[in-house]
């Protein structure tokens, strides 16, 4: 009998490019232009310094780079490095099941497998869409929250799949990657909840070290827990606490992929919150002077309640982790100036008594009807309340950056770019663009990971 695990090593070595339509081939580039846009912008991140210190202590026979430095260390330092860059400023992708996360964490560990499996660009697209598959597919079976667990425990399974591939793993050593990282990888929703530390940045990045290793392990012929999922130890019992059956992955007779249901994020902060702010930003457009605000009403997903304006710690954040996952404070930003970017999650802002001011006015309750509408809408009504008793009511079904509301290609440039920046001279920008979206003409990763190295002037001085 045939186990999940199996299935699922058999499904990622079979998978060819010539079996993604075109539009799930451009989703894969899309994702991607956006996931390196937001590592150049974490790249200058007190995480990305730490993680940076520990790979300077690591030297590998069998390298792997680090983005914007050129640096190179183990692969999976390298995985944990890029990783952390990528979600410093939670500005990357996400997708919403019954749990809900942000694929695009994997392609950290996609980029070294990519670079140490002397993969393609063809091949890059692959194992992201193999990667998001395996991480959407789960997000859509099992809700890990009420049960302590954090979405990093798939993020694992979503690297590793995708690693294994580019690392030409065969299907018996795919699965066992796999076994190895389903045992080995449970991660704790705490994480995520009261004062957020830096390790919500850090934890998928965590999931894709650990996973690139073990990879490397399977290949090299350890063995590993059979059958992880449905053993009387296995996920079923210890996790889940229930078996489950995952739906028919994308490719030969199946042309749907999961990637396509995934959003891109217009602001950066926490997912459950694009509408939250989509509204507060139309709800400002109609109120003239924000001092008239007596009250302001939000009523929203449990969900994204629970997460974002689930504990007082949300209505005063001490640090840009708690802030940018607070409901309040950036549907306050958005409303007190306009728009919302990595600036405001600092100080002065973090500390802004008028600011603060206006948090203490937001109240959020739940919706039966967004709960209703989970996850095909992030519905969210919005009432602005001023203090002549007048009343702006505003909506939001689908936020910019939604599957069913997408930004365009130029949009998501428009992110990319001042995101680069901070790193990159314009010239350089352009071409690392242009090379990400000719992504399946690209021969190796070589000249990829040189287009994100930071240029330099003799006094060393950024090029910019």
């Amino acid at each position: 009998m045939t186990t999940l695990a199996q299935g699922l090593g058999h499904w990622v070595a079979d998978l060819r490019y010539e079996d993604l339509p075109p539009e799930v081939v451009h989703q894969a580039k899309r994702m991607i232009v956006d996931t390196l846009g937001c590592a150049l912008g974490g790249y200058e991140s007190e995480p990305t310094r730490i993680a940076l210190a520990q790979a300077a202590t690591v030297t590998s026979t069998e390298p792997a780079t680090i983005l914007c430095t050129g640096q190179q260390t183990s692969p999976d330092l390298a995985v944990f490095t890029n990783g952390v860059m990528i979600r410093y400023l939670d500005f990357n992708d996400g997708y919403i099941g019954r749990e809900a996360g942000h694929p695009s964490d994997s392609i950290a560990a996609l980029l070294s497998a990519a670079e140490i499996g002397k993969a393609d660009g063809r091949e890059l697209i692959v194992a992201t869409v193999i990667a998001y598959e395996m991480f959407c597919r789960m997000c859509d079976i099992v809700n890990f929250k009420p049960m302590g667990f954090d979405h990093t425990t798939i993020g694992a399974m979503a690297s590793v799949l995708g690693a294994a591939r580019l690392m030409k793993l065969d299907r018996e050593q795919i699965a066992t990657a796999l076994s190895i990282t389903v045992a080995a990888n449970v991660a704790l929703y705490q994480t995520r909840i009261g004062n957020v530390s830096m390790w919500k940045g850090c934890a998928y990045a965590n999931a894709s070290r650990n996973a690139i290793f073990f990879a490397q392990m399977a290949k090299r012929g350890m063995t590993g827990p059979d059958p992880v999922f449905e053993g009387r130890g296995g996920y079923f019992v210890a996790v889940t606490r229930q078996p489950f059956e995952l739906a028919p992955f994308g490719g030969k007779g199946n042309p749907s992929f999961r990637i396509m249901d995934c959003l891109i994020k217009r602001y950066p902060l926490g997912q459950y919150s694009q509408s939250v702010v989509h509204a507060a930003l139309e709800a400002r457009k109609k109120v003239k002077n924000i001092d008239d605000i007596a009250e302001i009403h939000v009523r929203t997903l449990h969900t994204a309640i629970e997460m974002m304006a689930g504990d007082p710690d949300k209505w005063k954040p001490a640090n840009r982790e708690t802030a940018d996952h607070s409901m309040p404070y950036t549907a306050a930003v958005a409303l007190k100036y306009g728009s919302v970017d990595i600036s405001y999650f600092d100080d002065p802002y973090l500390h802004d008594p008028a600011l603060l001011d206006l948090v203490g006015k937001i109240q959020c309750t739940v919706s039966e009807e967004a709960n209703s509408r989970e996850p095909e809408a992030m519905l969210c009504d919005m009432d602005v309340v001023l203090k002549n008793g007048k009343r702006e009511a505003i909506r939001v079904e689908y936020h910019r950056g939604h599957p069913k509301n997408p930004m365009s290609d130029a949009e998501i440039e428009e992110k990319f770019r001042p995101l680069a920046a901070s790193v990159l001279a314009p010239q350089k920008i352009d071409a690392l663009l242009k090379q990400l979206w000719a992504l399946e003409q690209l021969p190796a990763m070589k000249p990829l990971f040189e287009l994100t190295k930071i240029s330099r002037s003799a006094s060393g001085e950024k090029d910019v």
